[in-house]
């Protein structure tokens, strides 16, 4: 079984910057294409970045020239850079992915990481 384990979330002040990271937890996974996805409290998850397998890339209008998503295929983990953060990134922030593991592949979960901006 292969999981998608989330780190980097934390409390930060407006214009700083944190960087998420998304990891499968095989060494032999391979993720393919990914999102990240956040939600507030009261609100609907929504779509903040996402990555395609062959690399294209598309942002919420609300995060973009701030918010970078990449994947690092060698670690097998996927990257959301986040730059001058405002009070209104604070989430709950998910990575979804397509993740390949020996001939099967999975639509995969992690388990979310907070990421609070104080004004």
């Amino acid at each position: 079984q292969v999981q998608l384990v989330e780190s980097g979330g934390g409390l930060v002040q407006a214009g700083g910057s944190l960087r998420l990271s998304c990891a499968a937890s095989r060494s032999s996974a391979r993720i393919n294409a990914m999102g990240w996805y956040r939600q507030a409290p009261g609100k609907e998850r929504e779509l903040v970045a996402a990555l395609t397998s062959g690399g294209s890339t598309n942002y919420a209008d609300s995060v973009k020239g701030r918010f970078t998503i990449s994947r690092d295929n060698a670690k097998n983990t996927g990257y959301l850079q986040m730059n001058s953060l405002k009070p209104e990134d604070t989430a709950v922030y998910y990575c979804n992915a397509d993740v390949s593991w020996y001939s099967a592949r999975y639509n995969i979960w992690g388990q979310g990481t907070q990421v609070t901006v104080s004004s």
